[in-house]
C-alpha cells in the first residue's frame, strides 16, 4: 500500500479516535502495563518494550517453545464488536487471533498474518454477537533464526463492524488503496481543502474527513483505482450503506464489488446517474456467508474524468429493502438418507432404479458412509424387471445467482466399465438438463470416494444424479450417500475447525504416548500392506490420510497410544465423535480413554473387541470432565498379523451425543484389562 494518504503513521491510536468513537474492554495500548493480558503459562512469554507502547515476543528468547500466546481478561460483550490491532512481523514468523469462549475445551481461530513488513499494520477482526464471555488470544510465532519476531503495538476493540468506516481516524479503518502510479485514493477534507471538493458529510466541515479519488492525475484510458475494505472474519448479511458525491466532465466509472479468498470479483452496484449535487445516499443488500472484501472501484477515462468521494460507510444486519430475497439455505439438499430420500425423488414409481438399503456390519460388504450401519442409495440390476435401465435421482429446486457447493460420496462394484455408471446433471425447472457438472472416470472399487463440484446458473435449478446401465453383463452396483450442498465456492475452506482431525493436512497436535506403549500409530493413505484387514482408504475422502497401527510391526499384547493435546475441559457434557476400522480375523482391542491432569488412572470409556467390519463404523462417547484432560486413543495387537486396527475424523462437540455409543461408566478403580494373551 502507498501514496501520500494510506501511509500508515505510527501514532497512537487513542490520540487518533473521534470524540464519539467508545473504546470497548480488551482495549489496551500498552503505555502503562498489559492492561489484564497475560502470557500463557505452557508456552513462551511476551515480554514490554523498556519504554512501554509494545509487546513482543522474539525466536531468541522463546528457548524451546514454537510460540508464545497472549490472553485477554474474560471480556462479556454481547453486541458485534470490531478488533482493531497494530503489530508488526519481521522476518519470518506469524500472528495468530482466537476467540476462546468459557467452559469450551478448544479456541476458535478468526485471523491469521503471515507477511514479514518494515512498518506497523493494522488488521480489523469482527468479533460477533455472543451470550458467552471469551478471551482473546494472540499467538505470535516466529520462526526460528535471528531477528525474527512479532509485535503487538495497540489492540482496541470498538462497538459495530469492521466494515464501517468514517475516515476520521488516520488508520482509516483497515482499508487500503491498490497503488497505481497516475489515480489514487486519498483521505479529503483536511483544512487546506482541495479545489472543488466537497465537505465532508459526518459533520459538514473542513475539518472532517472522507476518501476521494480525482482523474487530474489520468494518463491512460480506463485509469483505475481501488480501495478496499478489510476481509470479513465471520459470516454476516444485511445492509450496507455510504454516502458518495460524484462529479463527472468526461467519463468515470463508478462501481462497488465483492472479493473472496479465491481473488473473484462480483459487481454488486453502480450508480444510477452521473453527477451529483451534494452528498447521496447508497444502500446496497450485501451476503457474505464466507469471508470477503467489498472493493470500491473508479475508472477514468482521460484527466477531465472528474472525481468521486465516499463517507460514513455502515452495516445493518437488516436487509435495506423488504423485497431481498432471504438469505438461501441450500441445506435443504442435505441427505444422509438415514430418515428417508429427505427431497430427493425418482421420475417414475414404477421404475425404481435407486433403492435405499443398508447394511448390517459385516466382513465381506460396505456399509453406508454415514456410520457404516446406515443407510444408503443403490442403484443395481438385481432389482429390476430388465436387463438395463436409465435411473435418474433428482433433488429439490435451489435458486439461481448463487454458487453452490456440492458434495457426495459414492462407491462402486463390479462393474466392468465406467462410462455411464454414475454422472451428475443440472436441470432447470421445466426439467431440461443445461449441463453435465461431473461423470465417472476410472476409480477404485470397494471404498467410498468423495466428489466435490462447484456450480452456478442464473436459473432455478436442481442437481439430478444419473446412472445408466445398458446390458446385464456391464453393470454392477453404484451408490451414493452423504449429499451436502452449501453456498460459495468449493475451493473455500472454512479452515480446520477446533476439536477436528482428518489427518489431512498432518497430526492435529495428537502425540504419541512415549510412556506406556510398545508401538506408535502411523499416519498413511491407501490400503494397509497386510492383506485380509485394514480399509482400502481413509473415511475422509477416500483418498487421504488416517493414523492405524499395522500389526506386521507389532507383537501380540501390544499397545499404541494416540493421545490428544491437553483439553481444558468443559461445565457442560462434550460429545466425541469418531471412525474406527477393524477388520481382520486377528483383530484386537480399540479403546477410548480419559486421562485426568492430577490422576494416576484413567478412565475408560468406550472399547471394542475383535473383528467388527469391513466398513468404517461411527463410534460416540459422551463425558463429562470440567478439568484438564486428555483423550487417549489405545490399539492393542491382536493374536495375528490380521490385526490391524485405523481411527479417522475425529471431531468433538458441545453438549450430550445424539446417538450414544456404548458409554462404560467408571467405577473408581481401573477397568482397563488386557484379554490378549501375551
Amino acid at each position: 500500500m502507498s501514496g501520500l494518504s494510506l501511509i500508515f503513521c505510527v501514532l497512537p491510536l487513542s490520540a487518533l479516535l473521534s470524540a464519539q468513537q467508545m473504546l470497548l474492554p480488551g482495549s489496551c495500548n500498552f503505555e502503562l502495563d498489559t492492561c489484564g493480558y497475560t502470557s500463557e503459562p505452557a508456552y513462551g512469554s511476551w515480554s514490554m518494550n523498556e519504554d512501554g507502547h509494545l509487546l513482543t515476543v522474539e525466536s531468541a528468547l522463546l528457548d524451546d517453545q514454537e510460540k508464545a500466546v497472549l490472553v485477554s481478561p474474560v471480556l462479556d460483550q454481547r453486541d458485534w464488536s470490531c478488533v482493531r490491532l497494530v503489530y508488526q512481523i519481521t522476518g519470518q514468523g506469524s500472528l495468530h487471533l482466537h476467540i476462546r469462549p468459557d467452559s469450551d475445551n478448544f479456541d476458535y481461530h478468526l485471523w491469521t498474518a503471515n507477511k514479514a513488513s518494515d512498518s506497523w499494520l493494522i488488521a480489523s477482526v469482527d468479533l460477533r454477537n455472543t451470550t458467552i464471555p471469551y478471551q482473546i488470544l494472540l499467538e505470535g510465532r516466529p520462526e526460528r533464526g535471528p531477528e525474527n519476531s512479532v509485535a503487538i503495538f495497540e489492540i482496541h476493540i470498538v462497538p459495530g463492524y469492521c466494515i464501517e468506516c468514517n475516515f476520521e481516524e488516520h488508520h482509516l479503518c483497515g482499508y487500503s488503496n491498490s497503488w497505481n502510479p497516475n489515480v489514487n485514493w486519498y483521505v479529503g477534507g483536511i483544512v487546506a481543502r482541495e479545489s472543488d471538493l466537497p465537505e465532508n458529510h459526518t459533520n459538514y466541515n473542513q475539518r472532517g474527513h472522507y476518501m476521494y479519488v480525482d482523474s487530474v492525475y489520468a494518463k491512460h484510458f480506463q485509469e483505475v483505482a481501488k480501495l478496499t475494505s478489510p476481509m470479513t472474519s465471520v459470516p454476516m448479511e444485511g445492509c450496507l450503506s455510504f454516502y458518495y458525491d460524484r462529479d463527472q466532465e468526461r467519463g468515470n466509472i463508478f462501481s462497488i464489488f465483492t472479493r473472496d479468498q479465491l481473488g473473484q470479483y462480483d459487481e454488486i452496484w453502480r450508480p444510477e446517474g452521473y453527477v451529483t449535487l451534494d452528498w447521496t445516499l447508497a444502500s446496497i443488500d450485501i451476503k457474505a456467508p464466507h469471508p470477503l472484501e467489498v472493493v470500491f472501484e473508479v475508472a477514468f477515462n482521460s484527466p477531465r474524468g472528474g472525481y468521486v468521494a465516499i463517507d460514513d460507510i455502515s452495516f445493518s444486519p437488516h436487509f435495506c429493502y423488504t423485497n431481498t430475497e432471504p438469505t438461501v439455505d441450500p441445506a435443504i439438499a442435505n441427505c444422509d438418507f438415514e430418515g428417508g430420500l429427505c427431497l430427493y425423488y425418482q421420475e417414475r414409481a414404477e421404475d425404481k432404479v435407486w433403492n435405499r438399503v443398508s447394511v448390517k456390519p459385516n466382513i465381506y460388504r460396505i456399509g453406508d458412509h454415514t456410520t457404516g450401519t446406515g443407510c444408503f442409495l443403490l442403484a443395481n440390476i438385481q432389482l429390476l424387471s430388465r436387463a438395463g435401465y436409465v435411473g435418474r435421482l433428482h433433488g429439490p429446486f435451489l435458486p439461481g445467482n448463487h454458487k453452490y457447493c456440492l458434495r457426495f460420496f459414492y462407491i462402486l462394484h463390479g462393474f466392468k466399465k465406467v462410462d455411464n455408471d454414475l454422472a451428475v446433471y443440472i436441470y432447470d425447472e421445466n426439467n431440461v438438463a443445461q449441463e453435465k457438472v461431473w461423470s465417472l472416470a476410472e476409480t477404485a472399487r470397494g471404498v467410498w470416494m468423495e466428489v466435490e463440484l462447484t456450480y452456478m446458473k442464473p436459473m432455478l435449478t436442481k442437481v439430478v444424479f444419473v446412472t445408466i446401465c445398458r446390458n446385464f453383463w456391464e453393470c454392477g452396483l453404484v451408490a451414493i450417500d452423504d449429499i451436502t450442498v452449501g453456498l460459495g465456492d468449493c475451493q473455500i475452506s472454512p479452515g480446520p475447525l477446533p476439536g477436528h482431525c482428518d489427518f489431512e493436512s498432518g497430526m492435529c497436535g495428537y502425540t504419541q504416548d512415549q510412556r506406556e506403549d510398545k508401538a506408535d500409530w502411523l499416519r498413511v493413505r491407501g490400503h494397509t500392506p497386510t492383506s485380509f484387514t485394514g480399509p482400502r482408504g481413509d473415511h475422509t475422502t477416500g483418498v487421504g490420510y488416517f493414523m492405524y497401527i499395522e500389526a506386521s510391526l507389532m507383537r501380540p499384547g501390544h499397545k499404541a497410544r494416540l493421545l490428544t493435546s491437553n483439553l481444558r475441559g468443559s461445565s457442560s457434557h462434550q460429545c466425541l465423535i469418531f471412525f474406527f476400522h477393524m477388520y481382520g480375523t486377528g483383530t484386537g482391542i480399540l479403546s477410548v480413554l480419559l486421562r485426568h491432569g492430577s490422576s494416576d488412572q484413567d478412565t475408560l470409556l468406550w472399547r471394542k473387541r475383535g473383528e467388527q467390519s469391513v466398513s468404517w463404523m461411527r463410534g460416540t462417547v459422551s463425558y463429562h470432565c470440567d478439568k484438564r484432560h486428555q483423550i487417549i486413543f489405545e490399539a492393542i495387537r491382536g493374536p495375528s498379523l490380521r490385526s490391524d486396527i485405523a481411527i479417522d475424523d475425529i471431531h468433538f462437540k458441545r453438549g450430550p451425543c445424539e446417538d450414544v455409543g456404548e458409554v462404560i461408566p467408571y467405577s473408581g478403580f481401573s477397568e482397563y484389562f488386557n484379554e490378549i494373551e501375551k
